[in-house]
């Protein structure tokens, strides 16, 4: 079940109520060493007392070579722990055909043997019976063992690229930088990749289901591929105070190291099939595994429907039904 103290620790208390009722946060291109403190820019523009406030969100970028492509002793872990009788399997298949080639091999001599020796033409049909049943198991099993290589590697490779996004960074806010692994367990994300008038329309369209999927744990990383800041407006009016917050809280990650996310939801979509300019949406599990995606804005009414709360009665009984990993 996941911790909603966790949560609030993760994620932060809600904005504090400033001096003035609105303002907008500029930063001014931060970029994020591993092994060195953060080197943040901030400016506040303060201005007089308005209906709406606007946070520009920027990802932070850094030109770090990306592990992707290599499987790491986890992936080869939870591989082992999701299928933990296929080594078994790749065994006796390889032994089956080692056992099926060495009879195949006898045999073939015995053939020659025979066909050379006239005396011993009565044996060549139970020798090519007996040839053909090596080389029939040879062949299944053969296929068995690429079949269970194929469906490995696969998983592997799934695995190497669920470890890699576990390892991208987020800022949580201007003194805060977190991995998505360390959301865990706790935090549903879902990962709005497109231009930044496509991350302003999903935002409008989260309007409506902020409270529902706050319950759900959900939480929003926009991801701008066009290079510009979407401008998030945040209605700060007296009475929209309470809604304001929850929305910030929904909207408060940013994806940090650009190039690396760049990378890792270029190598999704090519898997995938899709353009890289195509604007995408990515929704993962509580345990940190893609669940769902697809081209165009999230479901958020579906999102709702499907996720169970993270808190109440139904939370740890539905804790598993976040659907099934693609």
């Amino acid at each position: 079940m996941a911790s909603m103290a966790q949560f609030c620790y993760i994620i932060g208390p809600s904005n504090l109520r400033q001096k003035y009722s609105s303002f907008r946060f500029c930063f001014q291109n931060p970029v994020y060493r591993k092994n060195a403190p953060s080197n943040i820019s901030t400016r506040f523009h303060a201005k007089p007392s308005s209906v709406s406030v606007s946070s520009s969100i920027v990802c932070s970028a850094a030109n770090k070579p990306s592990s992707s492509s290599q499987v790491s002793s986890a992936a080869k872990i939870r591989s082992e722990v999701l299928s933990p009788f296929r080594s078994v399997r790749m065994f006796f298949y390889l032994t089956f055909i080692a056992s099926g080639s060495l009879g195949g091999l006898i045999a073939t001599t015995q053939l020659i043997s025979s066909l050379t020796n006239p005396a011993r033409s009565s044996e060549v049909p139970d020798i090519l019976t007996g040839l053909g049943i090596d080389i029939g198991a040879v062949s299944i099993f053969a296929f068995l063992y690429f079949r269970e290589n194929t469906a490995k590697n696969a998983q592997l490779a799934r695995l190497s690229r669920e470890e890699s996004l576990s390892n991208l960074k987020l800022r949580v806010n201007q003194n805060k930088i977190i991995s998505v692994s360390s959301l865990r367990g706790i935090a549903r994300l879902v990962i709005c990749s497109g231009p930044a008038s496509f991350i302003l329309e999903s935002f409008k369209l989260s309007e409506p289901f902020t409270e529902s999927l706050l319950e759900r744990g959900v939480l929003v990383v926009p991801f701008a591929t066009d290079g510009n800041s979407p401008s998030l407006d945040f209605d700060e009016s007296e009475d929209m105070k309470e809604i304001t917050e929850k929305r910030k809280r929904l909207w408060q990650l940013a994806p940090v190291y650009v190039s690396e996310w760049t990378e890792w939801l270029d190598e999704q979509k090519k898997l995938a099939g899709i353009s890289p300019e195509s604007p995408v949406y990515l929704s993962l599990r509580l345990d940190g595994r893609v669940r769902g995606s697809g081209v165009g804005f999230p479901p958020w009414n579906a999102l709702v429907a499907q996720l169970p709360p993270v808190k109440g009665l139904w939370s740890g009984l539905l804790d598993g039904m976040d659907g099934r990993v693609l």
